[in-house]
């Protein structure tokens, strides 16, 4: 089992999570695999994906070495939780804060990172014991956010999903984003079937937050 500290410090190091929603199983794992063949380390599937739990017991079993990381996404309960743990799930992703799922969590030693907008609803995470605050969703706010949270909270990780693209990725990471999660717009290709697309995509993201930093 890889330990926890190992896959934050991986999610951080690389500074991207590919957030992954599809229609089918089958257009997932392509998903997840494009990603990987862009260089992405830290892949999240969502239990909004149909069986999703198969998949990550696909992936996480594929890919076991630890040179990736799966985790689970969409996360709202400790139910979902213990299931994707189950399944192989090395991080658990939720929207908002649930201190049952944070606990479970911790119970297992498995990263979690559950989402928060405010302040007040960050430092309830970290004094949960998260070791990721996704802040979602982020489009409502913008880059600006994170450094309003860092003002009176510096020390706080943070990894804004939703409204993360290749314009202003650069943007979010100086303002001391320690990752980023980013789904529709590094996976748009699957679409239409253009899963190479997704692959120089990932390519660029991890290029200009190398960048940034």
């Amino acid at each position: 089992m890889v330990e926890k500290e190992y896959v934050i410090s991986k999610i951080k190091a690389s500074g991207l999570v590919a957030v992954v929603r599809a229609e089918s199983p089958e257009q997932a794992i392509r998903v997840a695999e494009a990603c990987v063949r862009g260089g992405v380390a830290a892949i999240e599937i969502t239990f909004t994906v149909p069986g999703a739990q198969d998949i990550i017991k696909e992936l996480s079993s594929r890919y076991k070495s630890g040179d990736i990381i799966i985790g689970a996404g969409t996360v709202l309960d400790p139910e979902t939780a213990r299931i994707a743990i189950l399944s192989g799930a090395q991080y658990v992703v939720s929207p908002c804060f649930n201190h049952d799922t944070v606990r479970l969590c911790n119970r297992y030693r498995v990263a979690c990172m559950p989402g928060a907008m405010t302040v007040k609803e960050t430092v309830e995470c970290m004094e949960a014991g998260c070791d990721l605050v996704k802040v979602f969703p982020g489009e409502l706010f913008g880059p600006s956010i994170i450094k309003a949270i860092k003002g009176p909270l510096p020390y706080a990780s943070l990894m804004p999903t939703g409204g993360v693209s290749l314009e202003n990725v650069g943007e979010w990471i100086k303002a001391g984003a320690s990752a980023v999660g980013v789904g529709g717009n590094l996976t748009a290709g699957m679409k239409n079937g253009d899963y190479d697309s997704i692959s120089t995509t990932a390519r660029l993201f991890i290029k200009k937050i190398q960048e940034a930093r």
